[in-house]
């Protein structure tokens, strides 16, 4: 008799969790997927052309844009325009927005495509004497006028480079020899007011930096020369209104701040050079002489707490508030006047332990009348109070008569 096949059972608990499986993978289906974000293939981008990020830098720099145009420069390098003269260009762009060191790099960048191009050696040399090395930017630009003695790009350099090291004579006569050789070019005409203000012809320094302003009126730079000439000339209203353009063209640069409230300082509107003096020090915390110049508005502002503060930093260091490492500066003749006020603001304070100090290194240091005068006259009022001391009320002792 055959055996009858026994009936398999089902098991409701498989049932139950595919049903449920089903259900999760329809309610996602459903409602999950389409709030997925879609993924795109990317597509090839087409390719930038490099001539026309080089016309938009072209264009960028008539506006006094020079940052923005360093940017499409570096972009239009990126693109494929690698050749000596762009770098050039950009070097010369980098130096007249103050970015020596890119300018010096740029520049070797274009010797390396071309080791001779006289510009790119001109461009090195003006990079390497605003970065302070000045023997080795003479040679560089005396070799360049070597390979092309009519350039007139490096008897402008060669003309600034000769003024920054006292040779007045040969500068003017590189600059002349400059301006004979191009008559039309910014930079020249920039070196013959350069060299025109350092040896003090300052009407003449002024017509060459407006010659200059006449190529391109949009550069910060060119405006602070003319503002330091209208200074020089005790024009200080016209000065104020360059170093504001200034400003206005390359808004990170402390020195146009710097000079606004030295003039300020110098027609007794203490409050103003103190506004002013307080944004370049904001601009530049990490220099001592910022915290100096900032001290002595404070000082003549009769703010002697503060004057204090930052005159302690000048002259002992510190940190900014950044925490940026701040270098003491050397007593010298260029910087004594922070000394002795902030000696007199200590006094004011009744602090003559660490006046003291101050008006001695004066005395053992410097060989100026002014300064020698302030120092004996802090240490007379430190000894007044030694053998009077006043009751310790702020602003009580009566301001030291600094000169």
């Amino acid at each position: 008799m055959k055996k009858r096949r026994q009936k398999r059972r089902i098991n409701p608990v498989l049932i139950f969790f595919l049903l449920l499986i089903c259900a999760a993978v329809m309610y996602f289906n459903q409602f999950v997927v389409p709030t997925l974000p879609v993924v795109l293939v990317a597509t090839p981008s087409p390719t930038s052309d490099p001539e026309a990020i080089l016309s938009q830098a072209a264009e960028q720099v008539a506006a006094g844009n020079l940052l923005r145009a360093i940017d499409l420069f570096e972009e239009g390098i990126l693109a494929g325009q690698t050749n000596s003269a762009v770098f050039a260009e950009l070097a010369r762009i980098q130096i007249l927005a103050g970015e020596y060191e890119a300018a010096k790099t740029s520049a070797q960048n274009a010797l390396l495509m071309n080791p001779d191009n006289p510009t790119a050696q001109a461009l090195y040399a003006w990079s390497l004497s605003f970065l302070g090395d000045i023997l080795e930017a003479e040679r560089v630009v005396i070799a360049a006028l070597e390979d092309d003695p009519d350039n007139a790009l490096a008897h402008a350099v060669y003309a600034e480079i000769l003024v920054d090291s006292l040779r007045y004579e040969e500068g003017g006569e590189q600059s002349r020899l400059a301006l004979e050789l191009d008559p039309n070019s910014l930079e020249v005409h920039r070196a013959r007011g350069y060299v025109l203000e350092l040896t003090s012809n300052y009407e003449e320094a002024l017509v060459s930096y407006q010659a200059a302003l006449s190529f391109n009126d949009n550069i910060a730079d060119l405006h602070l020369s003319l503002g330091r000439v209208y200074w020089a000339m005790g024009e200080y209203n016209e000065a104020i209104d360059e170093f504001n353009l200034s400003n206005a063209l390359n808004p990170t640069d402390p020195l146009p701040d710097t000079y606004i409230g030295k003039i300020y300082l110098l027609i007794g509107e203490y409050a103003k050079a103190v506004q002013t003096l307080e944004t370049a020090l904001i601009e530049d915390s990490g220099n001592p002489i910022r915290y100096g110049n900032l001290g002595t508005a404070y000082y003549r502002n009769q703010q002697y707490d503060e004057a204090i503060e930052v005159l302690a930093v000048a002259i002992h260091g510190g940190r900014s508030e950044e925490g940026i490492e701040v270098q003491p500066l050397v007593l010298s003749e260029d910087v004594v006047e922070f000394y002795y006020l902030y000696g007199f603001a200590l006094v004011l304070r009744l602090r003559c332990a660490e006046a003291l100090p101050i008006f001695t290194a004066i005395l053992d240091t410097i060989n100026n009348e002014t300064a020698l005068e302030n120092a004996e006259i802090g240490l007379e009022r430190c000894a007044e109070i030694g053998a009077n001391p006043p009751t310790p009320t702020p602003d009580t002792t009566g301001t030291p008569e600094a000169e």
